[in-house]
């Protein structure tokens, strides 16, 4: 007798319940969080998601649709328009960054010849240095062109009106002097409020945006998107820096980025979230996430979803493990039979399978 309960005891005891509930549950989470444009490089990541108190947004190319388009031109210390926009172009024909695009695209439309710079060095997040006609020329952020320190109260005032009017100034100069400034702007993404909204309604404690760009457009760009704080004219170092703040302050912080700037500051923070299709392959290769469609509002969904899998998984734990502990007791008491042992097993492992499906119909 005590021979047969206890191989009662040791079929029910098999763990193929408990040990397939988990990974059903991730593989169907992860697939149907493809299907809607987020792709997770596993499944820790989503328990990750699932917990998250704390968001650090970027802000081209992130919070704004990424392509910003030149408004002013304004050349200095008697250089043409042209010829500023040649040597800008010169010098970001190979960049990536949207306002590089954004010059390459004017002068494109302006039907100015140009041809590439030589010994180009790209200075992440401040500029880019290169040789035009054996001449070394410049072109980077005010804060860079201050750095330089050929600016002059004229000029400085120039970029201060283009920047409170919620422009990026890109300036121009070389050794001798600044050649001139060009502005661009770019256009915030649709329903980025509500998408904020969003992202506290689903338990997002803080949201920050940290962005290079200047302090009056990222004061713009902050109060049309509703976030708790920003801090501008950051270098790649420094958003890192913001961003070992924030970990020590919050117990989970999510980093959203598109750019090779980004890739430091998302590298450290518990989650990092990258742009599908407008970001770098840097960002994307860093990211623990990248939303294909570049749309924001999937960061919430995200989160709910990753917060259903967990729940899911839970469900399907304590279910197998109060099964079996239920047999064991009707085991001893010689209620539970061998056959009912082996369907109750089966039944179990059918049931947390089927449990775990159900996230591939999430929406």
């Amino acid at each position: 007798e005590w021979t047969y309960r206890a191989l009662v005891v040791l079929v029910i005891a098999c763990p193929c319940a408990l040990v397939i509930s988990t990974p059903v549950s991730i593989v169907s989470a992860l697939t149907t969080a493809a299907r809607n444009g987020v792709l997770v490089k596993g499944g820790r990541f989503l328990e990750l998601a699932a917990n998250l108190k704390t968001v650090a947004l970027d802000k081209t190319g992130t919070l704004t649709v990424g392509k910003p388009v030149v408004q002013h031109v304004v050349p200095f210390n008697g250089h043409s328009a042209e010829e500023l926009l040649e040597r800008a172009a010169a010098m970001e024909q190979h960049s990536g960054h949207p306002i590089a695009q954004a010059v390459i695209k004017y002068v494109e439309s302006q039907d100015l010849g140009f041809r590439a710079a030589a010994d180009v060095q790209v200075l992440g997040g401040r500029g880019a240095e290169g040789t035009f006609d054996g001449r070394r020329f410049w072109i980077g952020s005010h804060r860079f062109m201050h750095e330089q320190g050929t600016e002059t109260d004229e000029i400085h005032a120039a970029a201060i009106d283009l920047e409170d009017a919620g422009h990026t100034v890109a300036a121009v100069g070389n050794d001798e002097h600044v050649c001139g400034l060009i502005s661009v702007a770019d256009e915030v993404r649709k329903g980025i409020a509500e998408t904020i909204n969003d992202l506290r309604a689903v338990g997002v404690e803080h949201i920050v945006l940290l962005t290079g760009d200047n302090k009056q457009t990222a004061q713009a760009i902050a109060k049309v998107a509703g976030v708790d704080e920003f801090h501008a004219d950051l270098l790649p170092a420094d958003k890192v820096t913001h961003i070992e703040q924030l970990l020590a302050e919050h117990d989970s912080v999510a980093m959203v980025g598109d750019g090779i700037n980004d890739a430091p500051a998302m590298a450290i923070s518990t989650l990092g979230i990258a742009m599908g299709a407008i970001g770098t392959d840097t960002a994307i290769e860093t990211a623990d996430v990248a939303l294909m469609t570049d749309d924001l509002n999937r960061i919430p969904w995200l989160i709910r979803h990753a917060r259903r899998t967990l729940a899911t998984i839970k469900q399907n734990i304590i279910f197998a493990l109060t099964l079996k502990a239920a047999f064991v007791v009707l085991t001893l008491f010689g209620v539970a039979s061998l056959w009912l042992a082996i369907a109750a097993d089966t039944g179990a492992s059918l049931l947390v399978i089927a449990n775990g499906l159900r996230l591939l119909r999430s929406r």
